[in-house]
């Protein structure tokens, strides 16, 4: 797998794609992207992170009950979605992926989510790869839960580039996801689910 993943390729979204068909068929479990040119095999989530995404779940529907948070859903990706990226969870209504396949339109995306997972490069792919490709697809906020750092920090007002707006708090604190989420997130628990 090294050899897909060492750095950008000159390919094109379909072949990346009949690539990563070929794969899950060979390797069970296989998830790969691609973003900025680089393909990036995604690490299967543990526990906590699984209970952390059921978290932020059982919030979204508490909040907001036609919406779901749709985890692991491939989406067209960056300016030109021509990129590919399967979040941790996207909030969009529940039907909002029906008959789209595995890659797609991010149009109805009000937040993508990230859990950071214990992988030698996070910084580079949770804390700069993602915010970039999310807010060149133009979807409304970004919510990073970082493990690592016991903090969350929500990215907001994407211009096609870059989040101009970015608030971290630590775990146990209160944030709140403006409109077009709408949700106060009270985060203590996440201190339990941090290894």
């Amino acid at each position: 797998m090294t050899a897909l993943t060492d750095g950008p390729h000159n390919l094109s979204t379909e072949h990346f794609e009949e690539a990563g068909r070929i794969l899950a068929r060979q390797e069970e479990g296989a998830r790969l992207e691609f973003i900025d040119g680089r393909i990036r095999s995604r690490p299967l989530p543990d526990g906590n992170h699984g209970r952390i995404v059921e978290w932020l779940t059982r919030h979204c529907l508490r909040s907001s009950p036609g919406l779901w948070l749709h985890p692991g859903q491939g989406l067209k990706a960056q300016a030109h979605r021509n990129g590919r990226a399967r979040p941790d969870g996207s909030l969009a209504p529940s039907e909002a992926f029906v008959g789209q396949g595995e890659w797609a339109d991010p149009d109805p995306v009000l937040m993508a989510v990230e859990v950071t997972t214990h992988d030698s490069d996070t910084d580079r792919f949770h804390r700069v790869e993602r915010p970039r490709a999310y807010a060149g697809t133009g979807i409304p906020l970004f919510l990073l839960i970082d493990r690592e750092a016991g903090q969350l920090t929500l990215h907001r007002e994407p211009d096609g580039v870059r989040y101009q707006d970015v608030h971290t708090v630590p775990f146990g604190r209160t944030l709140h996801l403006p409109d077009p989420v709408g949700l106060t997130l009270e985060t203590e628990a996440l201190k339990d689910w941090v290894g």
